[in-house]
């Protein structure tokens, strides 16, 4: 088999680049270890910055997120026994987010990606990437039991953290930047009607906490616990104590709606970034070059500004000829990667519990949100970096 350029890893990084290089006239095969079914219902991200949002639409996959999305230009921070809202819209000239969830970022992009013809192979066992340091790369794997080859001019490693893709790069030749959180995040999906339009982030001495939906049906929380947390030691019970203790109750009557929980799960909290990402016609992109606590929503977004860039490389490429997109891919990536780190790590300092700090520590952690939320620069600076107004 041949093709342009192979993609290893069917989340959303590698199926956005799939149809990102077909509208270019550019041909690629996508490699994907699980099933579609497993693909489109792992429940992951669901906060849209405006870029990706733009991005999705003016590649033609943004229907269904217009009709079914829900736009935010806010969220709640809450601490000592107080709410103060962040304003996006007034802060940042009426920019949003937009709260979808990446599973169905993924079904769009699949069902288009079918749609135009691409090649995507779910359940690709045993994949192996090799000679990317010459002019033709291979993708080894097997199909429906049969060992095939791949050959391809570049590889787009998008298979996650987890992925084969950046350990086949020799240790020497990269660099790991890796920082692991004392805490992980309990998560539920519950069949409940969200109790407000915006998402809340709570500071709390029992610990952090998060309100967040997915669909007017259907609400996403999130309580911090232990990284080796026992699941079975929540009832839903015990959850939904939790979730009103921490973010409260509040004297206005807005109290948090209860439902079934559909599903529950432990998420680690670490951050991690590659340097660089890329090496001889190996590019990696999202999870498997970078990994960003959740507290920021910046996962999937860091993703999708990967591949904008990737594509753009690509289609200069084989336009024109030109490798400057290649050469500069990592460090332009990389910046906007090292701010989103630093969001991302700020927000989580700022609002979790750390059990080794002293009451020292704690009070100024409340100082630091007293003064976010009370200084307009303060205020400007979170909702700038929420929303992704930052520019390569």
């Amino acid at each position: 088999m041949r093709t342009q350029v192979g993609i290893v890893g069917a989340g959303p990084a590698g199926l956005l680049l799939s149809h990102l290089l077909h509208r270019c006239g550019i041909a690629s095969v996508v490699l994907e270890a699980r099933s579609r079914k497993y693909v489109e219902e792992r429940i992951r991200a669901g906060v849209l910055e405006q870029g990706t949002v733009d991005l999705l639409n003016e590649a033609g996959v943004g229907a269904r997120m217009r009709r079914e999305g829900l736009m935010h230009h806010g969220i709640e921070l809450r601490f000592g026994g107080r709410n103060h809202r962040i304003d996006f819209a007034e802060l940042t000239g009426g920019h949003g987010v937009t709260v979808y969830g990446q599973h169905e970022v993924v079904k769009d992009l699949i069902a288009q990606r079918l749609a135009d013809g691409g090649d995507l192979r779910f359940e690709a066992e045993d994949v192996s990437v090799h000679e990317f340091d010459g002019a033709r790369p291979k993708i080894r794997f097997q199909h429906q039991g049969t060992a095939q080859e791949l050959e391809c001019d570049f590889i787009a490693g998008c298979d996650g953290f987890h992925g084969v893709c950046r350990p086949s790069i020799p240790a020497d030749r990269i660099k790991t930047f890796d920082r692991i959180y004392p805490f992980a995040w309990l998560g539920i999906l519950a069949k409940a009607a969200p109790s407000q339009d915006e998402l809340i982030y709570a500071n709390h001495p029992d610990g952090f906490a998060l309100y967040s939906m997915r669909s007017p049906e259907i609400t996403r929380l999130y309580l911090q616990c232990r990284p080796d947390e026992d699941l079975s030691q929540w009832s839903d019970e015990r959850i939904w104590a939790a979730l009103h203790k921490r973010l409260g109750d509040r004297a206005d009557g807005w109290r948090l709606n209860e439902g079934p929980i559909l599903q529950k799960s432990v998420t680690p909290m670490r951050s991690f970034v590659t340097e660089p990402m890329r090496y001889g016609r190996l590019f990696l992109a999202g999870d498997a070059a970078h990994i960003v606590p959740p507290t920021g929503a910046k996962g999937m977004n860091l993703a999708v500004a990967d591949i904008r860039v990737l594509a753009e490389a690509f289609d200069a490429f084989y336009r024109l000829g030109s490798e400057e997109g290649f050469e500069t891919y990592s460090e332009t990536c990389l910046k906007r990667i090292w701010r989103m780190q630093r969001f991302s790590w700020w927000m989580t300092s700022m609002l979790h519990r750390f059990d080794d700090r002293s009451d020292f520590d704690q009070r100024v952690q409340l100082a630091e949100l007293d003064y976010v939320t009370s200084s307009r620069a303060a205020s400007e600076s979170l909702a700038e970096n929420y929303v992704g107004l930052m520019r390569r």
